[in-house]
C-alpha cells in the first residue's frame, strides 16, 4: 500500500538502508516486491507463518547478524537497532528483543545468525509454531522499555498498521513529524 505516496515496505527500507549490510525481504509472493531491487526469498518452509519467515530470512541472510523488521512497522528505528547490535556484541547474546507491557518484539529484533538457525530450525521441525518457541535453546537479552526509550522516544517503534483506520493515523503522524 503506498504511504505517503510510496509502498510501505520502500519507506521502511529507506529507514534501515543507512544501517545495513545487506536487505533481503522474505515473501511468499515474490513476484509483488521485485521493484524494491532487493533480493526476495520464498519461505524455505512453506505455511509456518513468522516462524517460517525468520528462519528463511536467518538462512538466506549472509552476514553474521541479522536484524529482522516486520514490513508494516513505518517507524521501525535504526537507532534502536544500533543500540541492540551494541547490546549483542557487548554482552555475547544471540538474541536482543523489546520487551514490554504488549509482551516481545521479535520482529523488530536482532539475532546471531550461528546459533539462532539451527535453534530455529530445530523448533519447525519439532512442529513448533510460536516466533519465540526456540528461545530457550539460546542467550536471549530483553530490552527493558527504559532502554528502549532513548532510541524510540515516541513509542511507535512497534507499532504495525493492520487496520486503514491505524494506517491512516501512521501517514499523518509521519507527516507531521521526523518520526
Amino acid at each position: 500500500m503506498p504511504f505517503l505516496g510510496k509502498p510501505l515496505i520502500e519507506r521502511i527500507l529507506t529507514r534501515l538502508r543507512p544501517i545495513a549490510d545487506e536487505i533481503i525481504v522474505t515473501t511468499n509472493d515474490p513476484d509483488a516486491y521485485r521493484f524494491l531491487g532487493v533480493p526476495l526469498f520464498r519461505d524455505i518452509y512453506p505455511e509456518r507463518g513468522a516462524l517460517g519467515g525468520l528462519h528463511t530470512a536467518l538462512a538466506c541472510a549472509s552476514h553474521p547478524l541479522v536484524a529482522v523488521v516486520a514490513c508494516d512497522m513505518p517507524f521501525a528505528s535504526p537507532k534502536l537497532i544500533e543500540f541492540q547490535k551494541r547490546l549483542l556484541l557487548e554482552e555475547n547474546v544471540d538474541v536482543v528483543i523489546p520487551g514490554g507491557a504488549e509482551g516481545l518484539e521479535p520482529l523488530h529484533s536482532l539475532y546471531r545468525r550461528e546459533t539462532c538457525l539451527p535453534a530455529c530450525e530445530r523448533a519447525i521441525l519439532a512442529d513448533k509454531w510460536k516466533l519465540i518457541s526456540w528461545f530457550p535453546q539460546v542467550n536471549v537479552r530483553t530490552l527493558q522499555p527504559e532502554e528502549i526509550r532513548p532510541y524510540d522516544p515516541h513509542g511507535l517503534a512497534f507499532w504495525n498498521v493492520n487496520t486503514p483506520e491505524e494506517f491512516t493515523r501512521a501517514e499523518t503522524i509521519a507527516a507531521e513529524s521526523s518520526a
